[in-house]
């Protein structure tokens, strides 16, 4: 049995038909708050799909560590020395324990320390802290943090543009192997098939930077729930929403995963079990974690992955031909983008055209802090949405 074949205007007809209307783009089509092209319907012209490989085998579902789930996990968060174990894998941000990694053959370290901090805090650069963590025995060994950029309230292309900044910065300082070197760390937000784009957009993007300097890099990721749009009032809405967005990291195809405890106060023992089981349920029920590029040929998450990816490498240019990621800081430009961006989204939480339940959508209080007590065009600081309203 044959089709017959179809193109996008046979689509539009059938859809104006079924909706009574002749414009059915003015009908369908719904702004974002990235400013991204969001269609009301996708057919295969003009999409190429693409295939985007991770760098682990086994995704990594990492957990806080402590004592009650070593026998859980095989991946852990740690803030100190780990215990002597077998064929673990532990990521830190305190370079101090870059020691453990020197004397440790039996597990695998990443260190998560972003030597930009320091600057993105008003405190001077230091180039020699790069030389040291190069120089160590980790398996990664610099953190290229976009995070903090995305509890600030950054756009997704805005995320993706300073990561290309930081990771071009530096090469110019310590050469193109360290593409091999470091590990992208990015938090994810509730914008569930745009976050999935986010981080394929990511690959794609440091691939095309290394062929600059004729390297095939795949980024190493590590992916974490944001804490930009959760609540202290609301941890069960809270843990709805992180396993969301753990959801939408695995099926982006990072290398690992982090839940953050979805209790903001009063957390336990049993609200991080929880947080980090989220994973367990997602990976062993549903497996998401196994398929290397879950959506790829997805019509529409092709589109925008493509869109996020030339919109972030167009804003990287602009900001690397004033200068590179710190000059950029030094002169407030970033701090001035995020700030937009992070305006006008509380504004758009304040208009109800961004629904949080409990906070603005069916909300107990009513806003309490000014916006400019929040936000500062000097800073790049974490905010979350709710703090306006006093939760």
């Amino acid at each position: 049995m044959s089709f017959a074949k179809t193109n996008l205007q046979d689509w539009e007809k059938l859809v104006a038909k079924q909706l009574k209307t002749e414009d059915i783009y003015k009908v369908l089509e719904k702004e974002n708050i990235e400013g991204l092209e969001i269609k009301p319907f996708y057919t295969l012209e003009n999409i190429v799909p693409v295939k985007l490989p991770r760098l682990e085998e086994n995704m990594h579902l990492v957990a806080p560590y402590n004592d009650y789930l070593l026998e859980d996990a095989y991946a852990f968060l740690i803030k100190e020395e780990p215990l002597q174990l077998q064929d673990k894998a532990f990521f830190y941000e305190d370079s101090a324990l870059n020691t453990a990694a020197a004397k440790d053959k039996n597990n695998n370290y990443f260190c998560l320390q972003d030597i930009f901090k320091r600057i993105e805090h008003g405190e001077t650069f230091n180039p020699e802290t790069g030389k040291e963590l190069l120089n160590t025995e980790a398996k990664r060994k610099i953190g290229v943090d976009i995070s903090i950029y995305q509890n600030a309230g950054a756009s997704i292309v805005q995320q993706l543009a300073i990561a290309l900044l930081k990771i071009k910065e530096l090469t110019e300082l310590y050469g193109e192997e360290v593409f091999e070197q470091v590990i992208f760390r990015v938090a994810i937000g509730s914008q569930y098939f745009l976050e999935i784009a986010k981080i394929r957009a990511l690959k794609i993007l440091i691939s095309q930077l290394s062929k600059e300097y004729s390297k095939e890099a795949i980024p190493y990721i590590f992916a974490e729930t944001s804490l930009r749009n959760k609540s202290l009032n609301d941890p069960e809405n809270n843990l709805i929403r992180s396993t969301l967005e753990l959801a939408s990291a695995m099926i982006g195809g990072a290398d690992a995963v982090y839940a953050n405890d979805y209790k903001l106060s009063e957390t336990s023992s049993v609200s991080e079990e929880i947080s980090f089981k989220q994973q367990i349920v997602l990976a062993y029920e549903s497996i998401i974690n196994v398929f290397e590029d879950a959506t790829a040929g997805s019509f529409f998450v092709e589109d925008a992955t493509k869109d996020i990816a030339e919109r972030a490498w167009e804003l990287f240019l602009e900001l690397e031909r004033n200068g590179g990621y710190i000059s950029n800081l030094e002169s407030g430009n970033i701090q001035k983008l995020v700030y937009d961006q992070a305006i006008k989204e509380q504004n758009w939480l304040d208009e109800g055209k961004i629904k949080l339940l409990g906070v603005n959508l069916y909300p107990a209080l009513e806003a309490k802090i000014a916006t400019e007590e929040l936000y500062t065009e000097s800073a790049i600081r974490p905010v979350r949405l709710a703090e306006r309203y006093g939760v």
